[in-house]
């Protein structure tokens, strides 16, 4: 590791998306607004919201990786980890944005098709309760047919 350089971590709970790159320095989001992380930075924990993570690498070339809240600790100085429900990296913003908005466009999908899904399966529910509780000839005591014969 050159002098002067992090090393950046960061996992969801299937996969390690990068481990231990060798970065100059970080910024991130958490409720109070974004912060940098360089080298030397004091040790540091804080949840992060769901935003971008854009860091600077060994080779100055900037990096970003969306993340869905997290948690983000600096140690020593030297490493930074996060640790987040989902991560979605991307080589520029702009493709990172396309990817994010088709990832929401896919989830939202989803959940709508989830919710007819289930409406359904409550009114099938329901129709099968009713056919259950309606009153059937002669099961109750009273036949209708034989009223009404009775009426003649």
């Amino acid at each position: 590791m050159s002098k002067g350089a992090l090393r950046l971590t960061i996992a969801t709970p299937p996969q390690v998306w990068f481990d231990g790159v060798e970065i100059v320095s970080l910024r991130a989001e958490d409720p109070t607004g974004s912060f940098g992380v360089r080298s030397g930075h004091a040790d540091f924990v804080t949840l992060l919201t769901s935003s971008v993570v854009r860091w600077t690498g060994a080779d100055n070339v900037p990096r970003y990786c969306a993340v869905s809240g997290g948690v983000l600790l600096v140690l020593g100085g030297a490493t930074v980890s996060i640790a987040c429900r989902e991560a979605i990296p991307g080589e520029s913003l702009e493709g990172l944005e396309a990817i994010v908005r088709h990832r929401h466009a896919d989830e939202s999908d989803a959940a709508r098709r989830a919710r007819i899904d289930q409406m359904r399966l409550h009114a099938r529910a329901v129709r099968q309760m009713l056919r259950y509780l309606r009153p059937r000839a002669g099961t109750d005591g009273a036949n209708p047919t034989a009223a009404g014969a009775s009426l003649q």
